[in-house]
């Protein structure tokens, strides 16, 4: 099975969407550098609005994923509740 990954802005913006990343993927892993924050995992890694809703307080837009995007790598599935990459097999 192969790894995918999200690549984030390290602020104080893309700390709740981290946080809640890492609660819904025990499986996934973070690497943080001093701009930028990875999140890898095998196989899947999915990113869910609720989560991210009940950290920041208030509702969340997936689309505003992208403003903290740098990169990711995997097949993605997305719909207005949940942003998946995975590898097909």
């Amino acid at each position: 099975m192969s790894n995918v990954f999200l690549i984030l802005q390290a602020n104080e913006d893309a700390r709740p969407i981290v946080e809640a990343v890492m609660a819904d993927n025990p499986h996934a892993r973070v690497s943080e550098s001093p701009a930028m924050v990875k999140i890898d995992a095998e196989g899947h890694l999915t990113v869910r609005r609720d989560s991210i809703s009940e950290r920041i307080g208030h509702a969340f837009d997936l689309q505003e994923l992208h403003l903290n995007l740098i990169s990711l790598s995997g097949h993605i599935d997305e719909t207005d509740d949940e942003f998946t990459l995975s590898w097909n097999s």
